[in-house]
């Protein structure tokens, strides 16, 4: 073999082996800290446990979740699942560094969703990821979890905090949840008895919810350079900003024992004009009269500042309505004497009308 060819011979397996290191690295040393991880599950498994029930038949820190569910108590029982976020609003709970209100959004904006189909919350978990656990700033995100959790009645059975120290900026986390509740099945809540003539029900928000950030952060903090601290309407930036959204399973669980509930929508991405329509039958059409019910202040505040188009506004936001219920017309004045009773801020903002040929599912009048 020729000097050339020496040359390119390829290295043998021991020259190739990396030479050992003076000292030996850790996950630690790397970025993720395991007894960060073990200290934050003894922090908060007092707290999860104040939202179970006797169907909750497993601890907190095993590998799954595990609830029995009471078959007994229904004769046809379909399970029902959401999952979703908060969104940019976790922006702003990194700027203020208030993180105990923005689980009890996670909560709201799943078990509000699955309300949607007449389903009652069983069940709840939570995935939190962070650059490096953070036991002070982890268990405040899952006090407004469990709190969440306890005012929809549901469990909060397990979840998952991941150490990502590549993947968020120092401060930062995300967080998402799943929910899983329960119907029988000839009381699924589908839109397809809604018709001709029904009423719809708006319940009041109570300001952004989580829905539409991105926008609202753009005209207030770079448009016209506020901070978190400035007064701001009634109160602060900070405070109204992150107002937790309404859980509205209480509401809806005395007008599924006692009325007939056609239709609900859940007022979040898309905002009214694209989430009242998801539960329409075709041929149908929402008429929905905004001057029916009262907006918070934020919402014109919006409008106003950033020359929001209408049109824009009633797609990004509530505009005032977390939820929407369709009703049969003959029992809407009860059904509004029954909110009423229970101090639930509630207007009749619409009605059902056969859908105009070469118009949409929803009209704003």
């Amino acid at each position: 073999m020729g000097a050339q060819d020496e040359q390119n011979k390829p290295p043998s397996a021991a020259s190739s082996k990396p030479k050992p290191r003076k000292r030996t690295r850790t996950y630690k040393e790397a970025g993720v800290d395991i007894e960060a991880g073990s200290e934050l599950v003894r922090r908060i498994t007092p707290l999860v446990k104040e939202t179970f029930t006797s169907r909750v038949i497993t601890d907190i820190g095993g590998f799954s979740g595990l609830y029995s569910f009471d078959v007994a108590k229904y004769e046809n029982p379909i399970l029902v699942s959401s999952t979703d976020g908060v969104g940019s609003k976790l922006k702003l709970a990194f700027l203020t560094g208030r993180h105990d209100t923005v689980g009890i959004d996670l909560v709201a904006m799943c078990v509000n969703d699955i309300l949607a189909q007449g389903a009652k919350p069983l069940f709840f978990l939570d995935y939190l990821a962070m650059p490096q656990v953070d036991p002070d700033l982890a268990e405040q995100i899952i006090t407004g979890v469990v709190s969440g959790c306890k005012e929809a009645g549901c469990s909060l059975i397990g979840g998952e905090t991941a150490e990502l120290p590549e993947f968020y900026a120092p401060g930062e986390y995300d967080l998402a949840g799943f929910v899983v509740g329960v119907v029988e099945r000839d009381k699924i809540i589908d839109g397809s008895e809604i018709g001709v003539g029904d009423k719809i029900i708006g319940l009041a928000s109570n300001g952004l919810h989580s829905n539409g950030y991105t926008l609202a952060r753009r005209l207030i903090f770079d448009d016209l350079g506020m901070d978190v601290t400035d007064p701001f309407l009634s109160s602060t930036v900070a405070d109204e900003l992150l107002r937790p959204t309404r859980i509205y399973v209480h509401q809806l669980n005395v007008l599924l024992r006692d009325f007939n509930v056609l239709g609900v929508a859940h007022i979040t991405g898309g905002g009214i004009l694209d989430n009242v329509p998801r539960v329409l039958p075709k041929g149908t059409q929402a008429v929905i009269h905004k001057e029916t019910w009262e907006r918070p202040e934020i919402f014109m505040f919006l409008q106003q500042a950033g020359g929001v188009a209408e049109a824009e506004m009633y797609r990004t936001f509530n505009m005032g309505l977390g939820l929407v219920v369709i009703v049969r017309s003959e029992q809407c004045e009860e059904i509004m004497d029954r909110l009423n009773g229970m101090n639930e801020p509630v207007s009749v903002i619409g009605e059902i009308r056969e859908r105009p040929k070469g118009q949409g599912p929803i009209a704003l009048v």
